[in-house]
């Protein structure tokens, strides 16, 4: 749980992904769309991801854990959680409060 906690608090958008989850691709697509460069942590492809998906799946509360994204080193949850904010209208002040945008 370290490691993700670490890699979470080094940028203003972090998202723990799998090269081959769909929804982490759109996850990830939607903030590109935004302007945010996130930083993306592919699990399948990092030799602690195995690791780092069990603290996900815990801090999380359910499986699969991937996307699980992070704004301003916070946990913000999955695509759902990022999909109802963003409908919201609610997503783009978080970004811009965390740094990760600046419009």
């Amino acid at each position: 749980m370290d490691t993700v906690t670490k890699l979470a608090s080094q940028r203003a958008v972090v998202v723990f992904s799998k090269s081959s989850c769909c929804m982490s691709h759109t996850v990830t697509r939607l903030f590109i769309d935004l302007g945010v460069n996130p930083t993306v942590h592919e699990l399948d492809e990092n030799p602690k991801g195995k690791e780092m998906e069990r603290a996900l799946a815990k801090l999380l509360g359910r499986t699969p854990a991937v996307p699980a994204v992070y704004i301003g080193g916070k946990l913000v949850g999955s695509t759902d959680n990022i999909m109802s904010l963003h409908m919201s209208g609610n997503l783009v002040p978080m970004l811009r409060n965390a740094g990760a945008i600046w419009l």
